[in-house]
């Protein structure tokens, strides 16, 4: 696997969302990655996780040709024309014996607004099938479903990063972001020394919470009503913006009977925050004439992470600061095109545009767009862990295709996984390695890498940006737009996925987002390239994009924001005599996701080679545990086996695991599939656990 020296490509981190700018220089098999000082979000600052990611280009474990089981039930190679005659047949058999919709796609926050895109039409076009989704509604949904609600339009950050430095107060509710996006840290660094204050509520102390000036250390679950009593506070001490609320908002009243019933010292009953620092952060937040109201996966993965995300938009909107400079609420996006990829029709009830499937108006405008009939687009499918849930005989869905993904690690209740996925008539797979998904396939396709396609992406900021080709895919590997034309010709559908390349295929989506929510259609390939991005919405091609939101008016019907009264509820699993403990889940600093790029890359393994329970050091002294001990996690759903890492860092009523690992190791085994009841987001973050010493 040989490639000619390439010369200093800029392009950007294949892993979060932040999207640092990067240029690559070298071949592919010494690529050399430096830090591109130009680009304005990452200021040439990267983390260990981007200074490594040209080594999975070359790496021995790269799969370099299809892979198909034969009849012995092993894996072996196989040829393009075999592997895409029988996903062919599969695909065919399954809507012919038991209708379209026995056909899913699983999806991923990875892929490129093309491959998105495209992804969804395939879906709908070449399949007719319903059952799309993809993995990040395992990370995003609580808090799209929330703005929208809310606020009417769901874009993570609806203003720059650069705002961040101007807040007096930031609030940052259950993100750590100083190990799963390091580089952003500059900018509560620089907000810092400007004299701005952070608080960050968590239940561990993690490096974000320790560069904090103030730590709520809350119960795990217990974000709404951290929240709803942050806002008696401000409305019993008269630090709200009365005629924000009147001239801005509507819904008030209801949310401020509501507030009234979460005094203080209820609301440190149940989250465990002392008075003193509800009050301290109440008064910051009201005192500021500037504030943030951050989120993360912590307060979003719940089965109540809707809930949680619009308590927090409310204090945000009850202060006055949405809309306002250097304030407001914003979500951090988590996967690398976490945001674009929720946009342009790879979610179950969405088309481009963020259009929803259902209207008709939307159906119209993309089946216009596509040269399609209307009334053959189908309706919405099954969100993503209901789909998973439903592969197989008993739940409908006979043949899979995944491509981005690797849920046999990515969802929860993992047991359950392996079973649908094992009762599957068919399963194929779209990876760069065999990952542990792909492992349980019928057949695998090697995929090219970030490197080595051409696309766009869209960062927290909701900033379009472009990934740039720096090498050709290996010989005998396709790009997964090729993927996608190649199969849909042989479903007979080529016309209506011959492209000349992506940059045509984002032509097409900028025509099928024109007039929707987050309209792309004045963005150009050209266009990014001269401004270091554009931000969207972008109407016209003489608009320069938006990089603030809501300055005037809200997307919504009435123009104004709108509060919504909430109450908590308790975790879907709470402890009780036979599982004692809070488990929480997340990320560590020197791994990403499933790990199947990270877990291959020597000075990753070096830092983090495997999963660590988080135990406080009273909670290992009741069961004997000493640090560096094995003990077995156990939940009602599943057991892993992991390592114990003693610190005061964590509650002593709370575990905490990373995810990144496989098999006996993996804390998705252990985790809830209760879903949210808007968003259907599981609850990654809570649930009830024992420990078992081993």
């Amino acid at each position: 696997m040989t490639s000619t020296p390439q010369r200093d490509t800029a392009t950007h981190c294949p892993y979060c969302a932040f999207q640092c700018g990067m240029r690559l220089s070298g071949p592919r098999e010494a690529a050399v990655v430096d830090g591109d000082e130009a680009f304005p979000v990452n200021k040439g600052a990267l983390c260990i996780k981007g200074w490594t990611s040209a080594a999975p280009l070359a790496h021995p474990d790269r799969l370099l040709s299809p892979l198909v089981r034969n009849g012995a039930g092993e894996l072996v190679p196989s040829t393009w024309d075999e592997a895409l005659d029988r996903m062919v047949e599969a695909f065919r058999s399954a809507r012919t014996d038991y209708g379209a919709d026995a056909v899913g796609i699983f999806g991923g926050g990875s892929l490129t607004n093309e491959k998105a895109y495209l992804l969804g039409k395939f879906a709908r076009v070449a399949l007719g099938t319903a059952n799309i989704d993809y993995n990040g509604r395992f990370c995003m949904s609580s808090a799209a479903a929330a703005s929208i609600r809310a606020l009417g339009i769901d874009r993570g950050l609806p203003f720059p990063l650069e705002d961040i430095v101007g807040a007096e107060v930031v609030l940052l509710a259950g993100s750590n972001v100083a190990e799963t996006m390091p580089p952003i840290m500059q900018y509560f660094e620089a907000q810092h020394a400007s004299g701005g204050v952070l608080v960050v509520s968590d239940p561990r102390r993690t490096a974000t919470a320790a560069a904090a000036d103030l730590h709520l250390r809350l119960t795990p679950g217990t974000d709404a009503v951290l929240a709803n009593g942050l806002l008696h506070l401000l409305i019993r001490d008269n630090l709200i913006d009365h005629d924000y609320i009147r001239e801005r908002t509507e819904g008030f009243e209801r949310v401020r009977q509501i507030a009234a019933t979460y005094w203080p010292e209820r609301v440190e009953r149940i989250t465990g925050i002392p008075e003193a620092e509800l009050l301290q952060t109440a008064r910051l937040l009201g005192r500021a004439k500037t504030a943030m109201i951050l989120t993360g996966r912590g307060a979003e993965q719940q089965a109540q992470g809707v809930t949680n995300v619009l308590s927090c938009i409310k204090l945000a909107l009850a202060l006055g600061k949405v809309g306002r400079p250097n304030s407001g609420y914003g979500c951090l996006t988590g996967q690398g095109n976490g945001q674009g990829g929720r946009e342009h029709g790879q979610k179950a009830d969405q088309l481009p545009g963020y259009r929803l499937i259902a209207d008709p108006a939307a159906r119209q405008h993309v089946a216009a767009v596509w040269d399609f009939p209307e009334e053959e687009l189908p309706g919405p499918g099954k969100s993503a862990y209901e789909l998973l849930d439903s592969l197989g005989p008993e739940g409908g869905i006979r043949s899979l295709l995944v491509l981005g993904s690797n849920v046999m690690v990515s969802a929860p209740h993992g047991n359950n996984i392996r079973e649908r996925l094992e009762a599957l008539d068919f399963l194929a797979v779209s990876d760069f390695f065999l990952s542990e998904t792909a492992l349980l396939a019928d057949v695998v396709l090697p995929s090219a890498q970030w490197a080595e396609e051409e696309g766009t992406m869209t960062n927290l900021e909701g900033r379009v940006i472009r990934r740039r080709r720096a090498y050709d895919p290996p010989e005998g590997v396709l790009t997964d737009l090729e993927l996608l034309e190649r199969l849909a010709a042989r479903l007979g559908r080529e016309r209506w996925f011959t492209y000349t390349g992506p940059e045509a295929v984002f032509e097409e989506l900028r025509a099928a987002s024109a007039g929707g929510v987050a309209d792309y259609s004045g963005i150009t390939y050209e266009k990014i390239e001269t401004g270091q991005g554009v931000f969207w919405p972008c109407p016209s091609v003489d608009h320069p994009g938006t990089p603030r939101l809501f300055a005037e008016s809200f997307p919504t019907s009435s123009g104004r924001a709108r509060f919504h009264p909430v109450l908590h509820r308790s975790p879907a699993e709470e402890p009780d005599e036979d599982f004692p403990l809070y488990l929480t889940t997340g990320r560590v600093l020197a791994q990403y996701q499933s790990g199947t790029q990270t877990r291959r890359i020597a000075e990753l393994e070096g830092m983090a080679s495997e999963p660590l329970a988080e135990i406080n050091p009273t909670t290992a002294e009741r069961y004997g545990l000493s640090d560096g001990d094995m003990l077995t996690l156990e939940t009602r759903r599943g057991a892993a086996r992991v390592r114990a890492r003693l610190t005061e860092a964590i509650r002593p009523d709370t575990v905490f695991t990373p995810f990144h690992w496989p098999n006996e190791q993996s804390a998705n085994l252990l985790t809830n599939p209760a879903l949210d009841p808007t968003s259907r987001m599981p609850e990654f973050k809570v649930c009830a656990v024992r420990i078992v010493k081993e």
